[in-house]
């Protein structure tokens, strides 16, 4: 029960900073696009405007490292915003292996659980003989305490896992939406930025 109470609360701290790392408008604020327009339009976006973006948020730096290359071709302005993506998809998923592991495993000690508490049951039939049915039934009731344990960890974080992975997903969509919207204005191939 020890190792499936930790995963238990472990589960429980990623999912609390989840919650609060996966926010809409801490990954994708709504207003850095038309920031940077207006920075594009008054021919204002210098490297310290670039350097505050890369700094505000993740959107930021995919925007920044894109930036950073405007007077480079349309195709290495796309190249650095991929690799930054990639860096900064990295960090979205951030304990989401962790938490996967937490689901995969937990019932697996559950049931390692079980049969460690059959394996007691069995020893003391083979001590006692049947004749007790409080033992047995005190040493199966354990046993099988074990395994429900597992599953009321493993269920939720499961279920957290996928939603997580769903809502990285779709922040990572956004995120490249607004990236190629940006590459085509810088290049004039398209007039409008905003969201």
């Amino acid at each position: 029960m020890a190792p499936i109470l930790l995963c238990s609360v472990v589960a429980l701290a990623i999912v609390i900073e989840r919650f609060w790392a996966l926010q809409q408008q801490k990954i994708n604020p709504d207003f850095l696009i038309g920031r940077i327009r207006r920075w594009h339009q008054e021919d204002q976006l210098n490297s310290d405007r670039i350097r505050a973006l890369r700094d505000h948020s993740p959107l930021g730096r995919v925007l920044a490292a894109g930036l950073s290359n405007m007077e480079l071709s349309r195709e290495l302005m796309k190249e650095s915003i991929e690799e930054t993506g990639r860096h900064v998809v990295l960090e979205l998923e951030r304990f989401l292996n962790t938490l996967g592991t937490i689901a995969s495993i937990t019932p697996l000690l559950g049931l390692l659980g079980t049969v460690v508490g059959m394996i007691k049951v069995f020893a003391v039939i083979t001590e006692q003989g049947v004749g007790d049915p409080a033992v047995l039934s005190g040493g199966i009731s354990q046993a099988l305490t074990t395994t429900a344990a597992g599953l009321v960890v493993a269920i939720p974080a499961l279920f957290f896992y996928r939603y997580f992975r769903g809502r990285v997903n779709e922040l990572v969509l956004d995120m490249e939406q607004e990236a190629i919207r940006m590459v085509e204005v810088i290049h004039g191939e398209r007039v409008d930025l905003d969201r």
